[in-house]
């Protein structure tokens, strides 16, 4: 059989993966926190427990009124069904993979490491706050950058006071730290 037929792994997550979202790297955990493990969990609860559901639903009932190659609701709510399970898939691998950390535990500590929400300055001064974050977690209007994007590697294990490399399009750009904080306990 030709290999253009087979699914070389089942195991194959790049298949699953939302637009726009990025692997895990090779051999890495997929580090969340408890609210962003949270808030995926209740996701793929609600796809399995409601929004599948209503779709099989649907799907049925546009099955049973006949000839379903002009059915829209039949037609439509097949491809909803596969975009579903394809986002189920996805999250149920996603919450496999996934190693909850409690940023919290950190205390008072000036060092930087997953959770930690950082304040930094770049050589013209401008000001800059982010919040060191799981993959799935990532939103850049709320400043919640990944931990493996370019600034979380230039600024973990850096310490509050230090001057840290960050490789940019333009080159290399020197940032402060100028403070390091952790949630705490209880916050999300």
């Amino acid at each position: 059989m030709s290999k253009a037929f087979v699914k070389e792994s089942s195991e194959d997550e790049d298949d699953d993966l939302p637009e726009g979202a990025a692997p895990l790297p090779a051999g890495t955990k997929n580090y969340i926190t408890a609210q962003g493990y949270q808030r995926l969990r209740d996701e793929l609860m609600h796809l399995i427990d409601v929004a599948r559901p209503e779709i099989v639903q649907i799907v049925s009932w546009a099955a049973s009124n006949g000839d379903r190659s002009e059915n829209g609701d039949y037609l439509y709510g097949k491809k909803r069904l596969r975009e579903i399970d394809r986002r189920i898939r996805f999250l149920t691998r996603r919450l496999d993979k996934a190693e909850v950390v409690d940023p919290s535990l950190q205390g008072d500590n000036d060092q930087i490491f997953f959770g930690a929400t950082v304040t930094y300055a770049n050589r013209s001064g401008e000001e800059n706050t982010i919040t060191i974050v799981g993959m799935d977690e990532v939103d850049l209007d709320a400043h919640r950058v990944s931990w493996i994007s370019p600034i979380a590697k230039a600024l973990i294990k850096a310490r509050e006071g230090d001057t840290v490399p960050l490789r940019t399009p333009n080159g290399i750009e020197q940032i402060d730290i100028l403070e390091v904080r952790y949630p705490k306990r209880g916050e999300a």
